[in-house]
């Protein structure tokens, strides 16, 4: 019983997802494939850390930003996990209107 309930207490832990969306020309064409997807590495959860991506070069011009979205995925709970915390990704994507 005692292995049960650890199996699902760490199952738990490691399969919470979030995605952070940042919406900035709502009213253009909605892209539901983003321009530019990248995994940005953190490490001890981000603490004291940045990474940035240049939305209005990627889309070549910021008139033509759909959206902004970060997550956190499964994949990236379970490296979290395996690595004890040091190792924290997340996923970046940017949406740009054609």
């Amino acid at each position: 019983m005692k292995k049960l309930f650890l199996a699902l207490a760490v199952t738990s832990l490691i399969s919470g997802c979030a995605t952070q969306t940042f919406p900035i020309n709502p009213n253009l064409s909605s892209s539901t494939i983003p321009t530019q997807e990248d995994r940005q590495p953190f490490f001890i959860g981000g603490l004291g850390q940045t990474q940035s991506m240049n939305a209005a070069e990627i889309c070549g011009d910021s008139s033509k930003i759909i959206k902004v979205e970060t997550e956190h995925t499964f994949l990236d709970g379970f490296l979290n996990f395996l690595s004890s915390g040091l190792y924290t990704p997340r996923v970046a994507r940017v949406y740009c209107a054609k």
